[in-house]
């Protein structure tokens, strides 16, 4: 089982204050021979006609000495698990939750927002000392 990160917590109850329900923690994904988790798996129900919402969520603290090269270690992880759900669950959107503060700072660097736009990264900013949800970002 991967370790969690500095954040998990308070990502997983601001997912809950903001009305979803946590399914998996972590959320385990096989594809292959290869066994792999991303951190949680979340579902919220939507109008009685449309179903439910099914997300999962990466977590990332983006506390180690270099912000760019937590990104590329948060991005090749975000790019393994899109491919994956797209084969092994399609229905389920992927983000990718982070600090605010992580946010602000990563925001000042002309290349995350290169790669988020390029890569179509979905982004789920969270007010870690709240626990409440900054924004969305898809």
């Amino acid at each position: 089982m991967p370790r969690k990160d500095a954040i998990h917590q308070a990502v997983k109850n601001a997912l809950v204050k903001d009305g979803w329900t946590i399914t998996d923690d972590p959320l385990f994904l096989e594809y292959g021979d290869e066994d792999m988790y991303v951190d949680l798996g979340a579902e919220r129900l939507l109008a009685a006609e449309r179903g439910s919402e099914k997300i999962a969520v990466e977590v990332k603290s983006f506390l180690g000495p270099s912000a760019l090269t937590e990104l590329h270690t948060a991005l090749g992880q975000y790019q393994i698990y899109l491919a994956v759900l797209e084969k092994v669950d399609p229905d389920r959107r992927l983000y990718l939750a982070l600090s605010k503060s992580a946010y602000d700072e990563l925001a000042e660097m002309d290349t995350f927002g290169l790669v988020v736009r390029r890569f179509q990264v979905s982004l789920v900013v969270v007010r870690i000392a709240d626990e409440e949800i900054e924004a969305w970002k898809k």
